[in-house]
């Protein structure tokens, strides 16, 4: 693992959570998109050495709404900077550590990720995060 590269917030809504991060807090909005894959709504919040990823469900079939409706608003996942994601994911399956998806899959940004399943890491969701192949 590289680096902490980002922390996943779960909330309801974007437009109403956001003004808490850039007014209350002083923080700066890097950009907003939507990952049509996941039904999620993505702002990126420049937080100094480490982002934060705000995760707005855009249906109840996003995991981002189910989560919010089992467990609130909050912290939804740590994610790592890794290189070279497949070999990363064998390495850490060798290991014995489950992972919730088979190949990496496209995320926020155009990054490949994939996420460890809690149960093998303690009750806490990480996110293996490459964004190697992402040009500019």
């Amino acid at each position: 693992m590289k680096k902490v590269d980002h922390i996943g917030i779960a909330v309801k809504n974007l437009d109403e959570t956001i003004p808490y991060y850039t007014e209350t807090l002083g923080l700066k909005v890097l950009k907003i998109e939507e990952v049509a894959s996941e039904s999620v709504r993505v702002a990126f919040i420049d937080a100094g050495n480490v982002k934060l990823e705000l995760l707005e469900p855009m249906s109840e079939q996003s995991a981002i709404h189910s989560f919010i409706e089992k467990k609130g608003e909050g912290i939804h996942h740590i994610a790592f900077g890794v290189e070279g994601i497949e070999e990363r994911m064998n390495e850490l399956r060798e290991k014995g550590i489950r992972i919730l998806n088979e190949q990496p899959k496209i995320g926020a940004g155009g990054a490949q990720v994939a996420f460890l399943h809690p149960k093998s890491s303690f009750g806490v969701l990480y996110e293996l995060c490459d964004k190697s192949s992402i040009k500019g």
